[in-house]
């Protein structure tokens, strides 16, 4: 049975480019794609609209396929380990401010709110499931690449619950705007 890998976080955490960092080793897929060969996404001018319970079913009874699967719904599939790419929420806001697709202020509060709340690593803690958390805030693609690969072949215990971004002075007051959509 092939072990497959979600490589997942908030927008803007570094997923995709760290999949691409790792040169094809292992082979990867964004779940937008992923999704479209099952029949269960429809493109987007800003990605995928993806039904998780229909991707799922077919990623159940179909054959394997690439064995690390990115993006910020990856946790939420039939995986056996969860890579979490988690980065402070300011670095995040500024990342997502100056991306190549930018999000609109909105947006990207709600991601950095996610971040700050730690959503995903919540989301992908279930029963049977190792999930690491690493942490990209102010390390370069190629650095978090090597990390991932190490994940990937070490195999190492689970190691989450140690990035803590509410005890930052910074988040916590900039949380409450976030969630009215007035951060400051």
């Amino acid at each position: 049975m092939t072990w497959h890998v979600a490589l997942t976080g908030t927008p803007g955490s570094g997923k995709s480019r760290v999949a691409l960092e790792l040169d094809g080793q292992p082979p990867s897929i964004e779940v937008g794609p992923l999704a479209d060969r099952f029949g269960a996404a429809t493109a987007l001018a800003r990605g995928w609209c993806v039904d998780i319970a229909r991707l799922r079913r077919g990623l159940r009874s179909n054959g394997p396929v690439e064995p690390l699967w990115v993006g910020h719904l990856a946790h939420l599939l039939p995986v056996r380990a969860a890579i979490v790419l988690r980065c402070h929420p300011r670095e995040l806001l500024a990342r997502l401010e100056h991306a190549a697709r930018p999000l609109g202020r909105r947006l990207r509060e709600e991601n950095a709110a996610a971040e700050a709340l730690g959503v995903i690593t919540r989301e992908a803690l279930r029963p049977g499931l190792r999930v690491w958390e690493l942490d990209t805030t102010g390390r370069s693609v190629p650095d978090v690449a090597r990390a991932v690969r190490r994940l990937l072949e070490e195999r190492p215990p689970p190691r989450y619950g140690r990035i803590d971004w509410l005890s930052d002075p910074w988040v916590t007051q900039a949380l409450p705007g976030w969630s009215r959509g007035s951060a400051p």
